[in-house]
Parts: C-alpha cells; sequence; structure tokens
C-alpha cells in the first residue's frame, strides 16, 4: 500500500472513472503513453484513509473527490488506495455520492469548460456522442446556457433518445446516410451555429460542410482525425463563410486552487436536479479490462466505473 508523502492525502477508493483515452493509452496510440508498467486511471473518489505530513485543511474520513491530472499525474487511480497531493483532493457534500463525484470530473469539468470556451446562448448546437459521459452533460449545460437549439448524434435510437430526455430539441443518427440533410432540417436549413464533435473519423469533414456562416466546429477528446483532411473547396468555404474550427484540451483550463469551485458548482447543479447523470455500467477492479471492451464498442452510455 502506498504511503502519503508531505502534503499528500491516502485514499480508499471507492470508485474509479474509466475514459476512452485511457483505452487509446493502452493501445499507445494517446498523446501521452507513460512507461510500462503503469496503472491506469486519473479520477478517483473515497474517504482520505491517512494524512501526511503538514496537511491540516482534511481529515481522516473526509469523502473526497480528488482529480490526479490536475495534479499532473497521468496514472494510477485503478487502485484501491491511491497517495496523491492534498490540493487536488476536493470535499463531498453529503449528496454527492462517489460514483456521481467521478462522473463530474473529467467529463463534467470538459462539458463545463467547452461551454465556458465556446458559449451556446442564441446558437444552434450540434453535439455528437450526445449519450455519452461528456456528451449528455453538455446537452444539458448548453440548454441551460440559453442555447436556440440543441441536436444531439448517437449511433442508435436508444441513446437518442436518452438525449433527447436530457433536453435534446431533435436526434440524428450519425450511421444513416442521410444524417447531414437530418441535421439540416432540424436547423430550418441554416446549420449549427456551434458543433461539438469528439468522435473522428470522417465525422469533422462533414460536421465543417453543415457549418452554418460564421459557425465554428469545436474538436475534443481522443478522437482519430486520419480521415480529417480538408480539400480546397471546404478551405474556400471556411474562409469566405467566416467558419472556424477550435481544439480543446481540458488540462490547461484547470488549476488547483479552482479546482474545488469549479467541481463545487457541478456538485450543486447535480443536487439541485438541474444536471442529470446517465447511469453507466459498473465493473469490480479486477474486470477493468471488461470496462474497456465495453468502451471500444460504442455501444455504452453513462458514465463507466470500476469499483475496488
Amino acid at each position: 500500500p502506498p504511503s502519503p508523502g508531505p502534503g499528500e492525502v491516502l485514499i480508499a477508493v471507492g470508485a474509479v472513472g474509466v475514459n476512452f483515452f485511457e483505452v487509446m493509452m493502452r493501445q499507445d496510440r494517446y498523446a501521452v503513453t507513460p512507461p510500462l508498467p503503469f496503472i491506469p486511471g486519473v479520477e478517483i473518489a473515497g474517504t482520505i484513509a491517512a494524512l501526511g505530513d503538514g496537511v491540516t485543511n482534511l481529515s481522516v474520513g473526509d469523502r473526497v473527490a480528488a482529480a490526479l491530472y490536475v495534479a499532473g499525474v497521468q496514472s494510477g487511480g485503478y487502485a484501491e488506495q491511491v497517495a496523491i497531493r492534498a490540493d487536488v483532493a476536493v470535499r463531498l457534500p453529503e449528496e454527492i455520492s462517489f460514483a456521481t463525484a467521478t462522473a463530474l470530473q473529467v467529463q463534467g469539468l470538459t462539458a463545463l469548460h467547452l461551454l465556458r470556451s465556446h458559449p451556446a446562448t442564441g446558437r444552434n448546437v450540434l453535439i455528437s456522442a450526445a449519450a455519452g459521459g461528456v456528451g449528455s452533460l453538455l446537452v444539458q449545460l448548453a440548454k441551460r446556457g440559453g442555447a436556440k437549439r440543441v441536436i444531439a448524434m448517437a449511433s442508435s435510437a436508444e441513446k437518442l433518445a436518452l438525449a433527447q430526455e436530457l433536453g435534446a430539441d431533435a436526434g440524428v443518427d450519425y450511421t444513416r446516410p442521410d444524417w447531414p440533410e437530418q441535421v439540416r432540417a432540424a436547423t430550418d436549413g441554416a446549420g449549427p451555429d456551434l458543433i461539438f464533435d469528439a468522435s473522428g473519423g470522417d465525422i469533422p469533414g462533414q460536421c465543417l460542410a453543415l457549418l452554418a456562416p460564421f459557425g465554428r466546429l469545436v474538436l475534443y477528446g481522443p478522437l482519430s482525425l486520419s480521415d480529417f483532411r480538408p480539400e480546397t473547396e471546404a478551405l474556400k468555404a471556411l474562409i469566405f463563410g467566416n467558419r472556424s474550427i477550435a481544439g480543446f484540451s481540458l488540462l490547461p483550463h484547470l488549476a488547483p486552487e479552482r479546482l474545488a469551485s469549479e467541481l463545487g458548482e457541478l456538485f450543486r447543479l447535480a443536487i439541485s436536479g438541474e444536471l442529470r447523470l446517465l447511469p453507466g455500467a459498473s465493473y469490480p477492479l479486477a474486470e477493468a479490462g471488461a470496462a474497456h471492451a465495453a468502451l471500444e464498442s460504442r455501444r455504452s452510455a453513462g458514465k463507466l466505473m470500476l469499483l475496488p
């Protein structure tokens, strides 16, 4: 078992989040792959089991969420106990379960900062993977933020139904060849003003062609861009239509001193019922491989968890 060093706490883990970028790390297809052997996992919630020297703002027994990546740690979460810097351990309200706290770390903070960087107010917004962890939160936060219309993209009728339960105004099945026409119809022919895409493949190129004048395509997450090669005509349309492509990475938006307030905002929305988390499957820690297989299959919805 790890021991907490100075300024650290030891957390008895109650829930661990599983993310698609961890699948890509395991496959050596992500931007950062730690040297082997390594333990995946960057978001946990649990109970403080021990304090390192100098920690005075937390106590043994406190329920906390810990975003390891905010401390610059890219691994270590798939474990029963984790030692981490105390400044990234955030106390949990009693109403917030370990599973909810975990789901609102990587994915909740991603959705929050995506919309802070690219506000949805008054815009037609298209959201890919709208039944996934980030997408389902984006649907709700975009509606709450005053989006004119939210169009959900997903790969099945069941996932689209989930997104529409969360507030999406329309749903589009991107496995159908006519999905771009469905998007245009859902925006009365104008096209989306703002598109959030994490799907990759040939989807970003098709999204670019759908953008309304002055529209923006925001690419985020561990998406594959191998098929995204805009041709000259697409670039002309980008220039003369005042359209733009923006990238988004969560980590540069985060700082330990703001973590408690930003997670606190998400916790308050969840407690009030203004933000609903889709139930995702849970797996024993020893079956992390099955959780990865579920993510790779693209059949999962909501947030996948490991429970030690």
